[in-house]
């Protein structure tokens, strides 16, 4: 019996999850995780041999988990599921020594079949996600916005920015205001996490 942790935020996708792998006979699910925090804590004692990871959970994300898991599961073979197909999450999937990448919206035949061939110790990076990374978009955002979107992650203010960059304080608050418009983001925490999830960082 192939032995499973997912950690996925969403409950209604989680529960599905769940409810798929249940009705294969060789795979049961020994844990779900809500959040990555609880996942890294509480994942050991279940022994898992696969752990079905988001990309993208609330505390911290899918890759830090596996990262944080390789010293006391060294034998759980980590699987990803995205909805973000970006050069950025492939080269962290790999980097982290993942053994699957996939698209959530596979079947519940295909989801069941890459966790027996990750715990085969095959690879199983879904061929569509592939492209679409190594297609993927680049940057809308200049060196300059760059720099600033960067300094405003660590917490500067504008003010701060400005000095940093030899900038003025108005032309550091129209570079943010810039990068939230061009990545669509709804303020600057979340267009340093759109740039970052897109490896424009």
């Amino acid at each position: 019996m192939i032995r499973v942790i997912i950690a996925e935020d969403m409950r209604l996708l989680r529960d599905s999850l769940v409810r798929l792998l249940s009705f294969t006979s060789d795979i049961t699910v020994v844990a779900e995780f809500e959040r990555g925090e609880h996942a890294v804590a509480d994942a050991p004692r279940h022994r898992p041999d696969v752990a079905v990871l988001d990309v993208r959970l609330p505390d911290i994300n899918g890759f830090e988990v596996a990262r944080r898991l390789q010293s006391p599961l060294p034998r759980c073979r980590t699987l990803f599921m995205t909805s973000y197909a970006t050069p950025a999450n492939l080269r962290q999937a790999a980097e982290v020594g993942a053994y699957g990448f996939i698209a959530k919206d596979r079947s519940a035949d295909a989801l069941a079949e890459a966790v027996r061939s990750v715990h085969a110790g095959r690879k199983v990076f879904d061929p569509d996600v592939v492209a679409d990374a190594l297609t993927h978009t680049a940057s809308p955002l200049t060196p300059r916005e760059v720099e600033v979107l960067r300094l405003a992650a660590r917490g500067e203010p504008p003010g701060a920015i400005a000095r940093s960059l030899s900038l003025a304080a108005g032309t550091v608050r129209n570079h943010l205001a810039a990068c939230t418009t061009k990545l669509g983001a709804r303020n600057r925490a979340d267009a340093f996490r759109i740039a970052t999830e897109n490896g424009w960082l």
